[in-house]
């Protein structure tokens, strides 16, 4: 029999990542968010026609009972969620509403599961701002120093299900992240946002001059690392999926420009910094590359083309949606 996994929050852009390649690794594979599927541009599993994909519109706030009942009779490998309120700048609005998501009803998920004598491993897809401004590359056994309402509920998420682990021996392991990219991104991300305003003549408005510095890591090379973790990582290990380099959200939206064939001087204009925002957090990620035989592929240059390819294949469709962040409760 497949393996098969369930992933909550799969119409976000990394859980629809992960929904299709393990598509393509040969699981089964159930999806669940709170909104119905979005437009198939950004679902890359579309293309995999017939595949073993069911999809349920089921809201972590409001739905928990039926997602466990849907656990207790499929009885998946693995939970991998990906489900949060996400957007670090808005989280200073309605903080309460981040801390309903990230913290409460992530740690009622978590008591449940934790009942579930069949799952393998559940892996949280947890996220570097829980380590807020660092300095140098921060291994995962650094404090946690969150600057933003979003960063502290995530931490408070983390910080409980470590408490899980010890008390029930419930097998989580974690996942962090560096800025993750590529075809499908929701419109409001820095490198989708470009490319379409770029391509459409909008100008793009670059926060604090873009000098905070970031490492940006394909889709793809995330969810080869997130299944590797789920299948193989023993609980409650940390593990960081980063690429070695490093670049300024200005030298991105550069090099972009110069991708693109447009001048960066006519297209983009300099505004205030958000509020919070961390200068740096630089990700080590040794120990996915030694303990889970794990090594990012693609390279920004390429993963850039890729999503300018995207871009230019969905002009229309993407043309015609809201490219900016729109906040749900």
């Amino acid at each position: 029999m497949s393996e098969k996994v369930v992933v909550i929050g799969s119409n976000s852009f990394s859980g629809a990542g992960f929904v299709d390649y393990c598509l393509g690794e040969g699981l089964d594979v159930i999806g669940m968010s709170r909104s119905n599927e979005p437009h198939a541009a950004f679902l890359p599993y579309k293309k995999r026609i017939g595949a073993p994909f069911q999809f349920m519109k089921l809201d972590l706030n409001h739905d928990l009972d039926r997602m466990i009942e849907v656990l207790q009779a499929e009885k998946p490998d693995y939970v991998v969620n990906f489900a949060s309120q996400s957007m670090v700048a808005e989280s200073w609005a309605n903080p309460e509403h981040w801390f309903q998501t990230n913290a409460v009803a992530t740690v009622a998920l978590h008591d449940r599961l934790r009942k579930l004598d069949f799952l393998k491993k559940y892996v949280h897809i947890s996220t570097p701002e829980v380590y807020g401004n660092c300095q140098g590359l921060v291994p995962e056994s650094a404090n946690y120093t969150p600057s933003t309402p979003y960063a502290v509920s995530r931490a408070a998420g983390d910080m409980s299900l470590m408490t899980f682990h010890k008390a029930y021996t419930f097998p989580v392991v974690f996942t962090r992240a560096a800025n993750v990219f590529g075809p499908g991104q929701q419109l409001y991300r820095i490198i989708p946002r470009t490319i379409l305003f770029f391509l459409t003549g909008r100008k793009l408005q670059l926060h604090g001059g873009g000098h905070s510095v970031r490492s940006f890591i394909h889709i793809r090379d995330v969810s080869d690392g997130t299944l590797k973790i789920a299948r193989n990582a023993p609980p409650p290990e940390i593990y960081h999926l980063s690429t070695t380099r490093n670049i300024s959200i200005r030298e991105l939206v550069e090099m972009i420009a110069q991708r693109v064939g447009v001048k960066f001087e006519d297209h983009v204009e300099i505004v205030g910094e958000r509020l919070g925002k961390d200068a740096a957090y630089l990700l080590d990620a040794t120990k996915a590359r030694t303990t889970m035989s794990w090594n990012d592929k693609i390279g920004l240059e390429e993963g850039i083309d890729d999503t300018v390819a995207w871009v230019r294949e969905n002009l229309d469709a993407l043309s015609s949606q809201n490219p900016d962040y729109v906040h749900k409760p």
